[in-house]
């Protein structure tokens, strides 16, 4: 599988093949980060849909080397915030919505699901984007606390306090 770093640089010659494999690889996690923000399937989906229309554009400006799946969310933020600011609400989704959702994506392995489920229900929404953005985005602490404007010390006390409520509700607590 090509890093997502040469897909980018493929883009940016216009190659169609290299797109539908970078949005293969990384649609869900730029939807659950979407959803994270928005709250609202139709939302989320139209933001997604922005976002990977700006990265095709913006490919030829991205710096390979750099942070792709930082890069993508950046983008991805950006095109939530202009939609919550033109919108100026917050929609609210069901939690059904999302398990739904959750159970429709082919590219999740069942464990992830699993905890993508169990975070929708238990965790707030800072916690939430930070588990969301360090399992499923792969981006290190100091990238998310970057990206969500936190102090380093917040995204890492966070993560873990959102891990042990997951722990404690999957099962998963060590004896």
């Amino acid at each position: 599988m090509p890093e997502l770093d040469e897909l980018i640089e493929r883009i940016a010659q216009k190659d169609e093949t290299a797109f539908h494999t970078l949005y293969e690889e990384t649609k869900s996690a730029v939807y659950s980060f979407a959803m994270s923000i928005l709250k609202h399937p139709q939302d989320a989906e139209d933001a997604m849909q922005d976002t990977y229309l700006s990265i095709y554009h913006a490919s030829i400006q991205y710096v390979p080397g750099g942070k792709p799946m930082s890069w993508i969310f950046t983008i991805t933020r950006n095109h939530c915030l202009m939609k919550l600011r033109s919108q100026k609400r917050r929609g609210e989704v069901s939690i059904d919505e999302l398990e739904h959702w959750i159970e429709e994506q082919p590219g999740l392995r069942p464990e992830e699901k699993l905890v993508l489920e169990a975070a929708l229900k238990s965790l707030g929404d800072e916690e939430y984007q930070i588990v969301v953005l360090h399992s499923l985005g792969d981006l290190r602490h100091r990238e998310i606390a970057q990206l969500l404007d936190l102090k380093l010390s917040t995204v890492l006390s966070k993560h873990r306090r959102a891990l042990a409520k997951l722990r404690k509700i999957i099962g998963g607590e060590s004896q």
